[in-house]
């Protein structure tokens, strides 16, 4: 039997299929050429505002781009969700499924332009608007073709979700704002995570006509704009009629809202370090930053009108910067609101005096029961006198620091020398700033007679709240978590906090609730020359908190000292924070839980120079290692060799000291051996029986 014959109709019909794959065989190589040679533009939606953000992730201050338009970076899954369905409904209910263009909307936007001679509806999908927002273009034939084929393009690049974040980022709302995101906060004053059905109706309808209908402008025209939206999603089954009519009778935002505007010093210093980042996370806690921003304005009426304040609030346990006050009003310029007064370098006043004392305490030169004066004395050609020109007389170390006399503190520090102080504070990461007419270290050094910033001097009192440790601040999750750098022992520490949390709260804070309050703070207040600078710095177990009360450009404030001023808000602000959660910690190794009669002979009174030896033994020095040496220990065990310690005169048996924690034993020879833990600096001391006391503080390093 013989094939039937061939039709020519199928003959075509199969040389049009052969044909046309060769033509899309040759066009997609040429598709694939063009479109590596002219990919879409994604400036407008990289280009976004800089954003900083609280320890939750929230905002605390954007930034405007370069051309001056809040454009916040948006997700989808950032928006509500009813938002998504109602944007999907009204605009491109066949989003998930077409290639960028819809076919369908097509040729129905067609026809009706050939039946009605005008066009009635448009045939744009959301990635055709996205791709005009991308890369935006005269309304026009030819470049609504241009916006089909991009459509397509980043289609074939992009998935849905990061089309839509594109939409969601660069959708236009009126004025500078674009992007939902930045809307629902200029609106409704709420990021869009959580809208009301009317919210969300005014968002999708917004982008439509953004100018003519905005609700603080032309409120009939935005109504009927939403209303419509709302109309629709009812009819389409996104609401029901009963959704539909109370979402109707919601008001219309009246103003545009302020973006949030939180730690703004903070936000600026974070910009200008890197100002090509877009994204700064920050430990802040938005809500205790803002309490204290209010607090700040709320204190500032008090004060004369050129003086602001500054407040930084400090975790000790990783030294997170918790809430970050620069002045007490940004927008002030007669406080110079904008100048950032934590980084601002001032005299500290007296807040030196108990890392001085510390030195002290290390040095085994006083204990807190110490009997010290307090006289007029000239040391040298330095003749210091007190805050209220009045002497105490003969009083123990614990009430010569928490009375803040000069005399005694001038007298520690005489010994334990102000050069050295300086260079273990240039060691630790905190260096001073002298006056250029006197550039070298002195005694004035202890009275504030140098510069240093709140910044500074918190990271100081942090490390007394952590045994001495001493690391920069951390103001957000990039900073790394450094190891501290010891500046005073663990049991010098203790002293002072000690001291310190008993020292008595200001009068002007003492009220019925205050009397039973369960926080003991360590604090210690400052003032400077002239009332330039008042200061309360204070920790618990917990928090330090720094307070700054001055005027920006230095002048002098007669009558505002740190106890009157600036210690009353350093006790309002731990009201603020949570109750300590971590106990006091116990007595470390080195403490001396004694009185006075239980002292040894030398430290039971302070002598203004050097005791002469009672015994007439030589003076007790250490011979090796010497003071300021670096020495190289092989490792042994997994750790390293023991070191020998030597010393000579004294009365014996001697007494070895590493880091404040006493060596087993005591020893009729003028020798020991110290195993160290690791690397690092070391303070080695040794006490003899009559008192006497040598120090040496050297490096200690692993030999290769």
């Amino acid at each position: 039997m013989s094939d039937p014959p061939v039709s020519f109709l199928s003959v075509l019909r199969h040389q049009s299929i052969r044909y046309g794959l060769v033509v899309i065989a040759l066009l997609i190589p040429a598709l694939l050429a063009l479109d590596r040679q002219t990919p879409p533009v994604l400036d407008r939606a990289r280009q976004t505002s800089a954003l900083v953000l609280d320890g939750q992730n929230r905002i605390l201050r954007s930034f405007t781009t370069a051309q001056g338009t809040w454009r916040l970076p948006t997700q989808p899954d950032g928006v509500d969700p009813l938002y998504l369905r109602m944007l999907l409904a009204y605009e491109d209910r066949r989003f998930p499924s077409h290639p960028g263009v819809d076919p369908l909307a097509v040729v129905r936007a067609t026809g009706q332009w050939l039946t009605h001679g005008r066009i009635v509806s448009g045939a744009s999908t959301l990635t055709m608007q996205t791709a005009r927002l991308l890369e935006p273009h005269p309304r026009t034939l030819t470049g609504k073709f241009g916006e089909m084929l991009r459509a397509l393009q980043l289609e074939w690049r992009y998935g849905k979700e990061e089309i839509l974040s594109f939409y969601l980022t660069l959708a236009p709302y009126g004025g500078n704002l674009e992007g939902v995101r930045a809307a629902a906060l200029a609106w409704f004053g709420k990021e869009p995570v959580r809208l009301t059905a009317a919210e969300a109706a005014l968002l999708v309808a917004l982008p439509q006509s953004p100018s003519r209908w905005r609700p603080d402008r032309f409120p009939d025209r935005a109504r009927a704009a939403r209303d419509k939206v709302l109309q629709r999603m009812e009819q389409v089954g996104v609401l029901t009629r009963q959704q539909m009519e109370e979402a109707r009778q919601e008001p219309l935002p009246s103003r545009r809202r302020s973006l949030p505007f939180i730690a703004p010093h903070l936000a600026g210093r974070l910009l200008s370090a890197q100002p090509d980042t877009m994204l700064h996370r920050t430990f802040i806690d938005r809500g205790l930053q803002q309490n204290l921003e209010t607090l700040a304005r709320q204190q500032q009426s008090a004060l004369e009108p050129y003086r602001s304040m500054a407040v930084l609030v400090v975790a000790n346990r990783d030294r997170r910067v918790l809430a970050y006050v620069g002045a007490s009003d940004f927008f002030d310029a007669r406080r110079a609101g904008q100048v950032d007064m934590i980084r601002a370098i001032r005299s500290p006043g007296s807040t030196l005096k108990p890392l001085i004392y510390g030195f002290g305490f290390d040095d085994l030169l006083i204990h807190p029961e110490t009997l010290i004066d307090d006289a007029p004395t000239r040391f040298g050609g330095y003749s210091p006198g007190n805050f209220h020109h009045t002497y105490a007389g003969q009083l123990t170390v614990r009430e010569a620091l928490q009375q803040s006399l000069n005399i005694p503190a001038v007298a520690v520090l005489e010994q334990v020398g102000p050069a050295r102080v300086a260079a273990r504070l240039r060691e630790v990461g905190l260096p001073l700033y002298w006056n250029a007419a006197h550039p070298q270290p002195g005694l004035p050094l202890v009275l504030g007679g140098v510069g240093m910033s709140l910044e500074e001097l918190v990271t100081l009192y942090v490390g007394l709240a952590n045994g001495g440790e001493i690391a920069p601040l951390r103001f957000g999750p990039a900073d790394p978590d450094e190891p501290g750098r010891a500046v005073l022992t663990g049991a010098a520490c203790w002293y002072l906090a000690d001291i310190l949390r008993s020292a008595p709260p200001p009068q002007n804070v003492l009220t019925p609730n205050s009397l039973a309050w369960p926080r003991a703070i360590a604090y210690k207040t400052g003032t400077s020359y002239g009332f330039r600078d008042a200061w309360a710095l204070g920790f618990d177990p917990d928090y330090t908190v720094g307070v700054w009360v001055g005027r920006p450009d230095g002048s002098p404030s007669p009558g505002y000292y740190g106890r009157n001023t600036a210690a009353p808000l350093l006790f309002r602000i731990f009201d603020l924070l949570p109750a300590p959660a971590t106990p006091p910690t116990a007595p470390p190794a080195g403490v001396w839980q004694v009185s006075r009669d239980q002292l040894p002979e030398r430290l039971r009174y302070f002598h203004t120079h050097p005791a002469l030896d009672i015994t007439g033994a030589p003076p007790l020095s250490i011979t090796f290692p010497m003071t300021g040496s670096m020495v190289e220990l092989p490792s042994q065990n997994g750790g390293l060799a023991e070191l020998p310690l030597t010393a000579k005169g004294g009365v014996k048996p001697l007494r070895w000291l590493v880091n404040g924690r006493p060596l087993a034993g005591s020893s009729w020879r003028r020798d020991a051996f110290w195993s160290p833990d690791g690397e690092g600096l070391a303070r080695i001391t040794v006490l003899d029986q009559s008192g006497q006391s040598a120090s040496a503080e050297v490096w200690i390093g692993r030999s290769q």
